[in-house]
């Protein structure tokens, strides 16, 4: 597949929207840079089935900001699907949405007896222009429940950023002033044009440029954010791990020779090999699932099958867990 642009023309504005194609290509890291995130429920079921449950979900966010350093300034919390703003630190944002989605699954399962996927697939994570695009994005997050039916007024709902940034709530961890600061210097007055920014948007309908996420990666802003973003997915990501460091690192663990994974066998601990590096590879790596698969010599579509069933696996199996923690210990993944 190829890649290439779209436009959607919003007001005065000409949005580009830049789809990164490559199969399962690694999501662009940009230390501070601005992501809209989108988890929805596997196959539109629900993701919160009580009041605590909810609120475990927040500890975990809440968890992951003090131990990965990044910044939440919008969010909402529906039935079945999250909405986040989330500005990174030098922790790419895998990680960061992995640790929420995996413990919080875990969970899920264990409270409720249940097996299997809670989220459906990759979460969705849209790399924004904050100066273009961040205000409009908060508006339409704070207004989900409103579009939904489920409240008369952004207000009158619990589980969203928008009563943290009128006061009518707490939330030690939500950051306001970034978007305030756009309505005015003066904090009272920045309150009220906020506020009164969002009740403008009430009858505003579905914003497909907003939802338009997907696992490969996008891009939403004008040109010259483009622009810059593009040029710096060109240059070499540090946060990406190589396909031979990948490889290497698992096969060290399975105590066999690289070369073995291009032999022939069908040996079932040879073909989980060639799965977990695909997974990783999927995951972390700077090279696409199609480069890896030329370079074992199996089909695209065979392993991608694999790597879905691995996925279930883990969501039910705590060992296999385990021995994924111990080899992105080896990457560098997970914390020192």
């Amino acid at each position: 597949m190829g890649s290439g642009f779209c436009y959607f023309a919003f007001g005065e504005f000409l949005w580009y929207i830049y789809n990164l194609t490559m199969a399962r290509k690694p999501r662009l890291h940009v230390p501070g840079g601005f992501y809209h995130v989108i988890l929805r429920g596997n196959g539109g079921q629900d993701i919160f089935f009580s009041v605590d449950d909810t609120k475990y979900f927040e500890s975990l966010v809440s968890e992951g900001i003090k131990r990965f350093g990044h910044r939440i300034h919008c969010y909402c919390w529906m039935k079945n699907h999250v909405h986040l703003v989330i500005q990174i630190a030098n922790t790419p944002l895998s990680k960061i949405i992995q640790n929420i989605s995996f413990r919080y699954t875990l969970y899920i399962n264990n409270k409720y007896s249940r097996k299997g996927h809670l989220f459906h697939g990759r979460y969705k994570a849209i790399l924004v222009d904050p100066q273009s695009y961040l205000l409009q994005l908060v508006r339409y997050i704070n207004l989900n429940p409103v579009r939904a039916k489920i409240v008369n007024k952004p207000e009158e709902y619990r589980w969203s950023s928008y009563r943290a940034y009128l006061g009518k709530s707490s939330c030690d961890w939500l950051i306001t002033d970034f978007v305030l600061s756009f309505f005015s210097e003066n904090k009272s007055e920045a309150l009220n044009d906020y506020q009164q920014f969002i009740v403008d948007g009430l009858q505003e309908g579905y914003r497909k440029e907003f939802n338009n996420g997907s696992a490969q990666g996008l891009v939403l802003g004008n040109d010259q954010f483009v622009e810059e973003v593009l040029k710096a997915a060109e240059s070499k990501n540090e946060y990406l791990i190589s396909m031979e460091k990948i490889i290497t690192s698992v096969c060290r663990s399975f105590n066999i020779n690289n070369q073995e994974l291009t032999l022939p066998s069908r040996a079932r601990e040879i073909s989980k090999i060639r799965t977990i590096i695909a997974y990783l590879i999927m995951e972390y790596g700077n090279c696409s699932l199609t480069e890896y698969c030329r370079f074992i010599r199996r089909d695209i579509s065979t392993l991608s099958n694999a790597v879905r069933e691995y996925r279930n696996k883990l969501a039910d199996n705590e060992e296999e867990r385990i021995y994924l923690a111990t080899v992105t210990n080896e990457l560098a993944l997970t914390e020192q």
